[in-house]
This record gives C-alpha cells, structure tokens and sequence, in this order.
C-alpha cells in the first residue's frame, strides 16, 4: 500500500533590512505607507513661520530627509514652498518610487543606509529630517547619523525629529519583556525580525542637546484604553544648530 507523502507547513521566512522594505514598498502587507506628507511635518512648518524662522523653508533652501521612503515629505516642501533637497533610503523600491513622483521638483535621491556618511556638502542643508528612521540603527549608528545630520545643516539650521517614546508605552514595555533586544531599551521587532532602540524623553533629549539647541517637543497621547495598550506613543523634537 503506497504512503501517503507528508506536507509539512513551511513557515514564512522573514525578510530583513532593505529586503523587508522593498517587498513592502512594492506590495505592501504589514504597513500602510501613505502617499501624503506626514501631518508631524506640516505641523512642524507651521510652528516654524510662527516663531519666526520661516526662513529655513525659503524658495531654494535645501532639505535632507534620511530615511525618505517615497520621497513624499521632500515632495511636500518643494511643492508648497518651493525647496529643493535630497534624501537617502536603504529601500531601491522606495527610490525608484520617489524618483518618478519628483520629476523637475530639484530633489536627488540615494540608495544607502542612514547610518553611513550622508550625501551631501557641510553647512548646506537649512533642514534636516530623522522621521522613524535612526531608531533601526545601533548606538554607534544612531551617534553617527547625529553627527552627520549636525556636519550637514547650515547654522541656525533645523533638525526636525520623530521616533517611538518609551515612556508610559505598554506595547514598548510589552516588547523589550518579551523580546529583549542588544541594548537596553531596544527589541526584536516581531516581523522584520531586527532590533530597534525606544527612547526614553530625558535619554533622547540628553543625547540631541550633545549638538543641537532644543526648541521644541511634542509627545503622543499615552494610548492607553481601558488599561489596554492602543497605539504606540511618539515624540517629536524640534531642535536648532548654534550660529
């Protein structure tokens, strides 16, 4: 009597890095990637003109977005304030994406890591975006893309910066317990399968005061209901380079 052949369930194999995210920027499954302009940064644009430095937005200023995804932020500023500018992402997909949408709009795009030497000249770029992008690094890299950030911006320049916030966050106190990850405050993520760092707000404020004046900070809501974690917490910190 012939056996039955034994089919055993192959289990998903995560994809890591840039894999991960040209799978997703070509066909998305576990985020929703928008097209639009992060509401954080027309936030951030508003609060700018309003104290006064409305110049750092100016026909012909540079931005630099590491991490740039789609380029739908540098599109947004060269849209409604005629900027131009440049960004780096460790996605292909993503590039090749933002370069289509960007035509004539004097914005240059680059595959590579955010944690290397960025592409672009000292003192030349009057605002600077690290939106969800260096909590993927180390804290070698998370040091270096700082640094690099601060050799890039013009003085009185300005760093605008979004990333997770540890504090009061049950999902991230949840995934440190559960999947500790190299350092303190960071996990595995449980999809991409690799590590990433939350910061405390005394740890990152510390950490960015090292270079840059501190002028303002937004936090997210604790996202808690009925004693249940609900979205993760964000902060976002508006900071300046010293003339």
């Amino acid at each position: 009597m012939a056996r039955k052949p034994n089919f055993t369930k192959k289990k998903k194999r995560k994809a890591h890095g840039a894999t991960f995210w040209d799978r997703e920027y070509t066909n998305p499954e576990y985020l929703k990637l928008s097209l639009n302009e992060s509401g954080d940064l027309t936030k951030f644009t508003r609060w700018v003109i309003r104290f006064k430095r409305g110049d750092i937005l100016g026909v012909g200023a540079s931005a630099f977005d590491a991490g740039c995804g789609n380029g739908r932020n540098l599109i947004y500023l060269a849209n409604e304030f005629q900027m131009i500018g440049a960004g780096v992402d460790i996605s292909s997909a993503a590039i090749a994406q933002a370069k289509a949408a960007s035509k004539d709009l004097g914005i240059h795009y680059h595959v590579g890591s955010a944690g290397s030497t960025l592409p672009a000249e000292d003192n030349s770029q009057s605002l600077a975006l690290d939106m969800m992008t260096s909590h993927f690094l180390d804290a070698d890299g998370r040091t270096h893309l700082r640094d690099e950030l601060h050799r890039i911006m013009q003085p009185g320049g300005f760093l605008f910066m979004k990333t997770f916030l540890r504090d009061k966050d049950l999902h991230t106190e949840r995934l440190i317990r559960e999947m500790p990850g190299p350092e303190e405050g960071s996990y595995i993520h449980p999809v991409m399968g690799v590590a990433e760092h939350v910061y405390t707000e005394e740890e990152l404020v510390a950490f960015l005061e090292e270079k840059f004046i501190i002028r303002k900070i937004y936090r997210s809501h604790k996202h808690v209901s009925k004693g249940k974690a609900a979205r993760r917490r964000t902060i976002s910190i508006y900071a300046e380079k010293d003339y």
